[in-house]
């Protein structure tokens, strides 16, 4: 399995380094591969187990998969991963050729992102305590995510030099480390400059404090990426009974808002980053049903 180990950490790095992926999708990549790794040894191959890799090999491993009832979502990830992955070695010619090239992904179910209600939005922003610097910081990264939609990494990620309060935008690198400029409610301006203020006293004598990162933890250091999705969690909860709230909740909670509200859809589409308006146009789906059960609601002839 050397051979396999060694095959896998070179395509990771080059999804890091040329690709520039973020590290979530990163990390997706890895445990996917990992998890067709722990399949190969189970099938104890003889040799280098890339060589031996076919059509065959890769049906049992689909099989495998279903058995354990992964979702389709799951598991057409990890069919487009190991195309990826194979494509990449056919290219760098440590293969002949492409065994995952036949293997197609299964249809997934298509299900409309999950929201919260704008009631429900005003009485999240009321649950972190104001008077605690830790409950402004919790706030200041509820206001971010619903002022601006951006993503769990890209929240994470933000610096000091990110924030332009004159200007009333972020500048954020999204996937693929595209930069893309987004505008910034006051509200959400101000919270932040009123936790920044406080920031300074809060952590002043700790050591190796991180001084370009706008959100920390108590060590001083930038707050992760799973602590934000935990405190979102934390809040969110306790205003929607859907316990798969998350950061990406309230992404769609600010693009349906907007739509609802007439925003241009190419606009939304800018702001979230999407690369296609096929992405954005999932929220178009929401608005309209909610929409039609109105209409069914309070039409005499509906």
């Amino acid at each position: 399995m050397k051979d396999f180990e060694k095959e896998k950490e070179d395509f990771i790095q080059y999804i890091q380094r040329e690709k520039n992926f973020s590290e979530n999708t990163v990390t997706s990549y890895r445990n996917d591969l990992s998890d067709f790794g722990e399949f190969l040894k189970e099938r104890n191959l003889q040799g280098n187990p890339l060589d031996q890799v076919n059509r065959s090999l890769l049906r049992d491993f689909l099989v495998f998969l279903k058995r354990k009832r992964l979702k389709e979502g799951s598991i057409a990830h990890k069919v487009f991963v190991l195309r990826s992955f194979f494509k990449y070695l056919l290219r760098k010619r440590k293969i002949s050729s492409n065994p995952a090239s036949f293997l197609s992904s299964p249809k997934r179910k298509k299900s409309l992102p999950t929201f919260l209600t704008i009631s429900q939005m005003e009485s999240l922003l009321k649950l972190p305590p104001k008077e605690s610097f830790w409950g402004l910081r919790d706030l200041a990264i509820l206001e971010l995510f619903y002022s601006t939609g951006m993503r769990l990494f890209e929240l994470a990620n933000l610096d000091l030099s990110s924030v332009d309060f004159t200007g009333e935008v972020v500048r954020v690198l999204g996937k693929g480390r595209k930069e893309r400029i987004i505008p910034v409610g006051k509200e959400a301006l101000e919270v932040l400059k009123n936790y920044l203020s406080l920031r300074k006293g809060t952590f002043e004598g700790v050591s190796g404090m991180n001084g370009e990162a706008i959100f920390l933890n108590r060590s001083a250091k930038r707050l992760s990426a799973r602590s934000i999705r935990r405190i979102v969690k934390k809040y969110a909860t306790q205003v929607s009974e859907d316990r798969k709230t998350s950061p990406h909740t309230l992404r769609h909670t600010f693009a349906t808002h907007l739509l609802d509200q007439g925003a241009d859809l190419l606009a939304v589409k800018e702001l979230l980053g999407h690369e296609s308006l096929s992405t954005t146009q999932i929220y178009t789906h929401v608005t309209t049903d909610r929409l039609k059960k109105v209409y069914k609601k309070a039409h005499p002839r509906a």
